[in-house]
């Protein structure tokens, strides 16, 4: 196979993959009916004018008949007056005009025939397109109805493209929200730790901050010294109570005295 050959097949294929993805069988079942109601529409034009045209010579069939009966009267009138060449011409006109007359009905015949065969044709045509309309509505409903049931359960399974783009958008929202999250955690422990400083507030005095944190270290101290007293005190105390809430311990018998 060629080049151009293979470009040609490998175009059509996807310029048919293409127009499959963007056709809808609902535009497509309305734009054929529609061409149906055209060609309708024309075969009834078609037997509208079949009819003018044999109404027509009807009409002039008879006017044909009602100027041989005049032709003939004016004969007679000839002949009743003795002239008997007036006779003769009218009846020779007469004559002509039935050999018109002839063609026009042999005319009216035929047209007549194909009126009563486009009008069977119309009628036929019109059963089909009838039930092509109602074959189209049906198909379309389930068509709605296959699409609506396929996007709910795309919807569902968050297979579809919407949902699928969904979910990435939510996804990145999260990952946006936790990493300013840690950005935050990472500079309010940098500021506490005085790596960063606080623009927004009172600048920072490295003075103060060193004696607040020697302040710091003496309230430590003292809070350590006060619990040792208390703990020491604590311990005296036990000790000059002894046992039995504080009572002297009885003295022992000296000997040589009694019990």
């Amino acid at each position: 196979m060629s080049v151009m050959k293979r470009v040609s097949l490998i175009f059509k294929a996807k310029a048919n993959k293409a127009l499959d993805k963007y056709e809808d069988p609902r535009e497509t079942l309305d734009y054929s009916y529609q061409r149906q109601l055209e060609m309708l529409t024309q075969v009834r034009r078609g037997v509208a004018d079949v009819a003018t045209s044999r109404k027509r010579v009807e009409l002039q069939m008879a006017k044909l008949q009602q100027d041989q009966t005049r032709l003939e009267g004016q004969a007679k009138q000839a002949l009743g007056a003795g002239r008997e060449d007036l006779a003769r011409e009218a009846l020779s006109r007469k004559a002509s005009l039935a050999s018109q007359y002839s063609d026009l009905e042999t005319q009216y015949q035929s047209l007549q025939a194909d009126e009563e065969k486009l009008t069977a044709a119309s009628q036929r045509l019109q059963a089909r397109v009838e039930a092509f309309r109602t074959q189209k509505e049906t198909i379309k409903a389930t068509y709605t109805a296959a699409e609506a049931q396929s996007r709910i359960g795309e919807a569902v399974s968050g297979i579809s493209e919407e949902m699928s783009d969904v979910g990435l958008a939510v996804q990145r929202a999260q990952d946006k929200t936790a990493q300013m999250q840690a950005r935050a955690g990472a500079i309010d422990e940098l500021m506490a730790s005085g790596a960063l400083e606080d623009m927004t507030g009172t600048p920072r005095d490295d003075i103060q901050a060193e004696l607040d944190q020697m302040r710091g270290g003496q309230d430590v101290e003292l809070e350590l010294q006060r619990l040792k007293g208390e703990i020491g005190a604590g311990s005296a105390g036990a000790i000059e109570g002894g046992p039995a809430g504080g009572a002297a311990p009885a003295q022992q018998p000296q000997a040589g005295e009694s019990a």
